[in-house]
């Protein structure tokens, strides 16, 4: 058998012990699991930093390097993140619905693990710890096929949390990594049919097209984050600008980052060129239309392209609108269905962008940085589908389960 098979078999294997511990047997690893990652800091930071070292010898970019980087910051984030899950209800056994036949017969309806759960993932190493926490509480064996460019530090983390298990008397293949970065392990992961269950890619375009065209198994679309701000003309002006300057600046690196800015032409004169100069001290460029660069003439010309990028990086595409019809239009074209935020103080027209905006999340004066597991109280995230089958918009434990139903009889056959 190969690693990936053989990885596989283990996982559906482990599935059905996973599937019978007790919410407090699962809570006690994850707060071990926790405690660990605490303990074995500095090792995961020295193996985090080979990770890096490599990276810029590579010549990966600044922002690939930021999604890598482990701070201690982030460390402990993993770590209460893992504790946050901890403290959630148990999903498994969770009855969904059920109702009372004619016949006498009962039907329940309850919440089941769904069995083995793959991520293929890139430069992300905190995604080891959330995927590995999120599938033991949902009763869930997890396969995990990280980048050649965070090989070191996913190897660090699952050894780490490993551990943590077989201490707290649960299966080690829990928690697996395949070995190695070669394309032929993914596909192989991509079409594990009869171990895989549900598949989750958490990369960049090329991985999602791969997934699209090579596998097998089911699976849900992380996909790109086009993620948009528009500015209503009833906007409030300083709301406007923090909302916007966050969500570009905060963390450009990441798919919930905002990569355009939509202003209505009402407001666009007197509120976009202080918006602009406070994007450009933090290092933003931006690209704009005739009338973003008739109004703030710094401003690189954009083409018909910006307006599909996701740039990932300290870059905003800007385009002035009529109304909040051509805005809504233009996400419809462009977004990718990730996350949207309108900034308004027109009830009339938060309800109609809520109501028309076709995403999985958005946002009404807020930024679109809290399109985030963590953020949304799951404690971590597996991904944020963009589709909308069986999941949609960040994934937390009740993503991981499907259901099934339960009936009651006493001797009912069926006439």
């Amino acid at each position: 058998m190969t690693d990936v098979a053989e990885i596989c078999g283990r996982a559906k294997d482990a599935a059905p012990a996973l599937a019978r511990l007790t919410a407090a047997e699962k809570n006690r690893a994850l707060e071990g699991m926790a405690d660990a990652l605490e303990r074995r800091s500095d090792y995961l930071t020295e193996c985090n930093a080979d990770d890096i070292e490599r990276a810029r010898a590579d010549g990966i970019s600044s922002t690939l390097i930021d999604r890598l980087t482990l701070t201690a910051g982030r460390l402990a984030s993993m770590a209460d993140g893992l504790r946050v899950v901890a403290a959630q209800p148990d999903p498994v056994g969770e009855v969904v619905g059920g109702w009372r036949r004619p016949n006498g017969l009962t039907v329940t309806q309850v919440r089941a693990p769904l069995g083995v759960v793959a991520v293929i993932y890139e430069a992300r190493p905190n995604v080891t710890a959330d995927v590995s926490g999120l599938c033991l509480k949902s009763g869930n064996a997890c396969v995990l096929r990280g980048s050649s460019t965070a090989l070191a530090s996913n190897g660090a983390i699952v050894d780490v949390l490993r551990h943590a298990l077989a201490g707290a008397q649960v299966t080690q293949d829990a928690v697996q990594l395949v070995p190695g970065t070669d394309r032929a392990s993914a596909t192989e992961l991509m079409q594990a049919k009869g171990f895989v269950d549900l598949l989750v890619p958490r990369g960049g375009r090329a991985l999602i097209e791969s997934i699209e065209q090579h596998a097998t198994v089911p699976h849900i679309i992380d996909g790109d984050g086009n993620c948009h701000v528009y500015v209503d003309a009833e906007a409030d002006h300083d709301m406007a600008t923090r909302i916007v300057v966050n969500a570009k600046a905060q963390r450009p690196s990441v798919c919930n980052a905002a990569e355009t800015l939509l202003v209505h032409a009402e407001i666009a004169d007197k509120w976009l060129g202080g918006a602009l100069d406070e994007l450009a001290a933090k290092g933003v460029e931006v690209r704009g239309d005739e009338r973003v660069r008739a109004l703030w003439p710094n401003a690189v010309a954009a083409t018909d392209d910006d307006w599909d990028t996701e740039y990932l990086d300290l870059v905003l595409a800007v385009k002035v609108v009529d109304s909040i019809d051509e805005a809504i239009a233009h996400i419809g074209r462009h977004g990718t269905s990730n996350a949207e935020a309108i900034v308004t103080d027109d009830l009339k027209a938060a309800r109609r962008f809520t109501s028309e905006v076709d995403s999985g999340s958005i946002f009404v004066n807020a930024s679109t940085r809290f399109s985030d597991g963590g953020e949304f109280g799951y404690g971590a995230e597996i991904g944020i589908s963009t589709q909308k089958l069986h999941a949609r918009g960040p994934m937390g434990l009740q993503a991981l389960t499907t259901t099934k139903y339960v009936v009651w009889g006493d001797g009912h056959v069926r006439e």
